[in-house]
């Protein structure tokens, strides 16, 4: 009996070690980047939402780029950790944040460079601290960008969905008690659109800070920005997507 059990265990041992060198393989390989931003993004949001943006929209009005969950990790709502790190087990991104965060920042940055480049009035905020328990404390995103939406501008947050049935897929979150406006409608055009009271209305969008869910953290949308010879082109192509749709929002 005590060598039946050894053998399970080792069984069990050596499938772990050949699932993890798998899955490490399958995220690391050498993919052929592929320009496809459709392919790339997966499956866009299809729930009804029947909102367009027609509101004209200043060309120089302040915008504000902020990383979803950047100030709630350790608590309920720190971000998808992604299909690679739930499903597959592979190590997270970074050991003291979820992926969706590590990977929220990363575009964050890079929108507001390109924007920067572009001419764009843009700016970003991150908290710092990544675990504010009060949602109304100053330091925090909601707080922050509902204070600059307030004052005129255009705040949005930057989200990646749950992978699998969890999430949806990739769309814009409009404000809950604002119009939407033509940058919404610009990049609806190009992320897809959720339903203003997308499960019951988004803390968020309540306090006129759009959500843009750049897509599920699953897929090729995941593998290639896991892959270092593929991370920087891929989020360069989605940043490049989300500057073209506030310049054509505001043109």
């Amino acid at each position: 009996m005590v060598r039946s059990k050894f053998l399970q265990s080792l069984r069990l041992i050596v499938f772990i070690i050949f699932f993890c060198a798998f899955s490490q393989l399958y995220y690391s390989r050498n993919y052929n980047f592929t320009e496809d931003f459709e392919l790339i993004l997966g499956e866009v949001s299809n729930l009804p939402a029947t909102w367009v943006g027609t509101n004209s929209v200043d060309k120089n009005i302040p915008i504000l780029i902020l990383a979803g969950h950047a100030d709630s990790q350790g608590l309920a709502g720190a971000g998808t950790p992604g299909e690679a790190v739930d499903k597959f087990g592979l190590s997270p991104m970074h050991p003291e944040i979820s992926d969706e965060l590590f990977w929220n920042l990363k575009l964050q940055e890079s929108i507001v460079k390109l924007g920067k480049k572009k001419g764009l009035n843009i700016r970003s905020y991150d908290p710092a601290t990544r675990n504010i328990d009060d949602p109304n404390d100053p330091r925090t995103n909601w707080s922050v960008g509902r204070k600059f939406a307030k004052s005129g501008g255009y705040a949005i947050e930057i989200h990646f969905d749950a992978y699998g049935k969890y999430g949806v897929g990739s769309g814009l979150i409009p404000p809950f008690s604002e119009s939407p406006n033509k940058i919404d409608e610009s990049i609806a055009e190009i992320f897809g659109r959720f339903p203003v009271l997308y499960r019951g209305g988004l803390g968020a969008p309540r306090r006129e800070i759009r959500i843009l869910e750049i897509g599920k953290l699953e897929g090729l949308l995941e593998k290639n920005l896991r892959n270092l010879k593929t991370r920087q082109k891929t989020i360069q192509l989605i940043s490049n997507e989300v500057v073209q749709a506030f310049i054509n929002g505001t043109t």
